[in-house]
């Protein structure tokens, strides 16, 4: 405040007398002490900002949501403990971050409370996060601890980020930005012509000047900027190429997996019964649907919501599934037609998960062999009522996936023949094998 009533004082000064000379020197200096002190203030409520948002929940949801929803859940035990209020359990913050960073390292040093861990969780490792800063770990966690449930029939696709956003006073900082931007910009203008006046009362030429736009140091730079821009468009919009990562297509059946394996705890190889035994999961066929809806013939559980929020009429569903079927629910027998078949029909369920022709992807190798859960690559299906692509399935990320997961190595027929592994973690050399070691980065593994 004090620099701006300075700088209206000069102005006007400007307008009572002609001393040009001595108000552009001093005006010179005031807006080049002015200037830095806007610049620095710019600088410290960006900083500010990003400080205080260290602990972004909304931040944290999307890296819970990549990182750890697989395994973990905010309020109960999945396959790995709840999150939801782990900050005040564990032995500190720095063992916190060393266990997100790298879980093994922890136990094989031979921490109690990383042991204990381990133990509970059927020797289960943690996939290690070695990318996560400290910042983002804190934002995980304060998304976690401010997590409700959003099974509320007053907004039933709250997934927690709403609740869980604290006070974002980011618009604030940007305002602020903008007017100190603002003001600097003015100063350097006013100082700009307070020199040209100066030097008309000196009989010093002006220098003519140039319009920004055919500055050539100015052209210079918006080119190689466009050009990088465009460059990484151009990169950027090829790698995607063909990913669907979130793709959820509508339905002909509103199927809720929260229902069916998230609250009536139905295993996921009931109805994908192949997952363990061939290359495919299998889409399970009608059949399998009525060994349980012959009996179950009306939905009594909460409201249904489509994720555009348009509810759904959970019993109006069973019905259409009895469409296809050939089902009678009011004689409790199946319709047949003229020629003695069931009048029935195929179920035209809409694929959301696809990979490139060239890509060879083998479920019972994952999940039979390795033992990887569903959840790894499907994401928290248990939790979502309408499934939609969770993983980007790409190179980078499978591979990625195999030079960090343990596969269950130790009692395991498939891995005996293994013997220089085995023989390793019998002495203690290592505690875990990754597929990468055995073979998970070769090209012909996934590619023929």
């Amino acid at each position: 405040m004090p620099t701006i009533l300075s700088f209206l004082g000069i102005i006007k000064s400007i307008t009572k007398n002609n001393s040009l000379v001595f108000v552009q020197l001093r005006s010179q200096s005031l807006v080049k002490r002015t200037g830095i002190l806007f610049l620095a203030a710019i600088f410290t409520l960006l900083s500010f900002g990003n400080y205080a948002s260290a602990q972004d929940a909304a931040a944290g949801k999307t890296l819970f949501q990549n990182k750890c929803a697989s395994c973990h859940h905010p309020a109960k035990k999945s396959t790995g403990p709840a999150l939801k209020g782990a900050v005040d359990r564990v032995p500190s913050k720095e063992w916190l971050y060393a266990w997100v960073h790298n879980s093994s390292a922890l136990i094989k040093s031979g921490d109690k409370y990383a042991n204990d861990i381990f133990l509970e969780y059927n020797k289960s490792v943690m996939t290690p996060f070695a990318d996560l800063t400290h910042e983002e770990i804190d934002n995980i966690f304060a998304y976690v601890e401010a997590w409700v449930d959003p099974n509320t029939p007053e907004n039933p696709n709250e997934s927690g980020a709403a609740a869980a956003n604290q006070k974002d006073n980011t618009w604030i900082y940007a305002i602020a930005t903008a007017v100190l931007a603002l003001l600097v910009f003015i100063l350097s203008r006013v100082n700009k012509t307070l020199g040209k006046v100066t030097n008309e009362q000196r009989g010093i030429a002006n220098r003519k000047d140039v319009p920004w736009y055919r500055n050539r140091v100015n052209i210079a730079v918006i080119s190689v900027v466009l050009l990088a821009l465009a460059g990484y468009w151009v990169a950027n919009g090829a790698m995607e190429m063909g990913r669907q990562q979130n793709y959820m297509p509508e339905q002909p059946i509103f199927y809720s997996h929260k229902v069916h394996a998230g609250i009536n705890q139905i295993n996921c190889q009931y109805c994908h019964s192949a997952a363990d035994e061939s290359r495919q999961a299998m889409i399970p066929s009608t059949n399998v649907c009525m060994n349980c809806h012959m009996q179950i013939s009306e939905y009594t559980g909460d409201q249904l919501y489509t994720y555009e929020g348009k509810k759904i009429d959970g019993t109006t569903e069973i019905h259409k599934l009895y469409e296809y079927a050939g089902w009678d629910p009011v004689k409790k027998a199946y319709k047949y037609k003229e020629n003695g078949e069931i009048d029935a029909k195929p179920i035209e369920w809409v694929k959301i998960h696809n990979l490139p022709d060239h890509v060879y992807f083998n479920h019972s190798q994952h999940v039979a062999v390795g033992q990887v859960q569903c959840q790894s690559c499907h994401g928290p299906v248990q939790e979502m009522d309408e499934v939609y692509q969770f993983a980007p399935l790409s190179m980078g990320w499978c591979i990625n996936c195999h030079r960090t997961t343990e596969v269950k190595f130790t009692e395991n027929g498939y891995y005996q023949i293994f013997e220089k592994y085995q023989q390793e973690i019998r002495d203690g050399h290592r505690t875990g094998v990754t597929a990468a070691e055995l073979g998970g980065l070769d090209c012909q593994k996934c590619h023929y």
